[in-house]
């Protein structure tokens, strides 16, 4: 799961100082959601999948699908 937080910022050309500021987080605090030091909450997902356009599950790992959504 937290591979893909990495995979998916790098295939957006994001740094994780960048994203961070556009999820009002610092990057610091990313990094260690990123790295699995610290489980991010429900929200970030929400926020990521709506601005990556790809599904939660998708990047919790339930599925290899970006656009599929788990029943």
């Amino acid at each position: 799961m937290y591979r893909r937080l990495r995979d998916m910022r790098e295939d957006h050309n994001l740094t994780q100082e960048k994203l961070s500021t556009i999820l009002c987080l610092t990057q610091n605090t990313y990094s260690t959601y990123e790295r699995g030091a610290r489980q991010p909450p429900i929200e970030l997902f929400i926020k990521l999948a709506d601005y990556y356009g790809t599904s939660v599950d998708y990047l919790l790992g339930r599925t290899n699908n970006p656009t599929a959504v788990q029943k």
